[in-house]
């Protein structure tokens, strides 16, 4: 955010937060809403140099909505607002005109930035999943649409900007947004690599994330689904196989605490690909075959590089009850499992992948229905 009057903004967004009314609607990420947006003689008429993208954090814990009320409300007094607020669980608030500059990050990068993003801050991790997604591809989107190189905080004057960046080359004493995505096990390489390749919900995802099978209409044919799998212990071996899933420890694949590097799934019926993304290398290529010998395309992962996510998608043989893979996972920095994700994204906050970027996935429970038990 900029810095002209950074404590006036901070305050008087607080403040809303107590006040404002919680946004719960659900908006889909590439639905841009309208109410916060600058009118035709507002803002400035400037228009930019399409060099940057700059992506912010908001620097206060508050609800995407309050803070482009404040500014829509303030932008000329502030002297601060940007085109895109993003969060409230991965909505898009437009404020300032794309093309024009905005008042987020100095003269220099105002001048450069057709478009500038903040994200605004949750404690919620199931709100900042949807958030991150939405942020990264909205700014990955943008430098594609006006030319820019979507690579993040390189040596070069193009390509997409932190305000750190920004600090660090032109002018500022603003270190947004790495403290916030650190707060959430982001780091700047993740935060590259995401940018670089996107996510899979705007079609950019360097392995793209399948579309869900249309759900039979009327079906009564559903078949029983066995899923059997197991996870490999970092600088171990293979643990048990589970099938399916239970409450005691022979419920689930892994054991508490303890890091993973590969991992295998197969089903009795129908078919599944999966895949794991590890701290070393992010997201693997997908994987449709079972072996525990054939570490090259019979399992997920590579030896001695740690997960921390896993993905995966079965597929129902046509004609038959619409089902899917229902799946979650814990961590070695939790106590509990993370939220239930859905193959097809019909589970609310972890719809995308199971685990958390940066730490090491220690348990995981699968199971193929056409509901959740968990």
């Amino acid at each position: 955010m900029t810095k002209l009057n950074k404590l006036k903004w901070v305050a008087a967004i607080a403040a809303a937060f107590f006040v404002g009314v919680t946004f719960t609607s659900k908006v889909s990420a590439a639905t841009i809403n309208n109410d916060y947006a600058l009118s035709s003689n507002q803002g400035s008429s400037l228009r930019t140099n399409n060099n940057v993208v700059i992506a912010h954090a908001t620097a206060v814990y508050a609800p995407a909505r309050n803070v482009a009320a404040y500014e829509k409300r303030e932008w000329y007094d502030a002297g601060a607002y940007v085109q895109y607020i993003v969060g409230d669980g991965g909505n898009i608030y437009r404020v300032g005109s794309e093309g024009y500059q905005a008042w987020g990050a100095g003269s220099w990068a105002n001048a450069n930035a057709p478009v500038q993003i903040e994200l605004a801050q949750t404690y919620d991790q199931a709100e900042f999943r949807k958030d991150y997604a939405t942020y990264v591809n909205l700014l990955r989107s943008s430098a594609i649409k006006y030319g820019i190189p979507t690579t993040v905080d390189d040596s070069s004057w193009r390509g997409v900007k932190s305000h750190l960046w920004v600090t660090n080359n032109v002018w500022g004493d603003h270190t947004d947004p790495y403290g916030y995505l650190a707060s959430h096990s982001i780091t700047k390489a993740q935060f590259a690599h995401d940018v670089q390749y996107g996510f899979g919900s705007s079609g950019n995802d360097v392995n793209p994330t399948p579309k869900p099978t249309p759900k039979p209409v009327n079906s009564t044919n559903k078949k029983h689904v066995d899923v059997t799998y197991a996870l490999h212990q970092k600088g171990g071996g293979w643990y048990p196989d589970v099938k399916n899933f239970g409450s005691g420890t022979n419920g689930y694949a892994g054991i508490p605490y303890l890091a993973n590097d590969l991992l295998y799934i197969k089903v009795s019926h129908g078919s599944i690909k999966y895949r794991v993304h590890t701290i070393e290398d992010g997201w693997l290529p997908w994987v449709t075959k079972a072996n525990k010998n054939d570490t090259v395309n019979g399992v997920a992962g590579i030896k001695g590089h740690t997960i921390d996510g896993v993905q995966m998608y079965y597929t129902t043989p046509k004609g038959e009850t619409y089902q899917q893979a229902y799946y979650r996972s814990q961590t070695t920095q939790r106590a509990n499992y993370l939220g239930t994700c859905a193959d097809n994204g019909s589970v609310a906050g972890y719809d995308s992948w199971a685990g958390m970027y940066g730490e090491p996935l220690d348990r995981l429970q699968i199971s193929i229905n056409d509901h959740s038990n968990f």
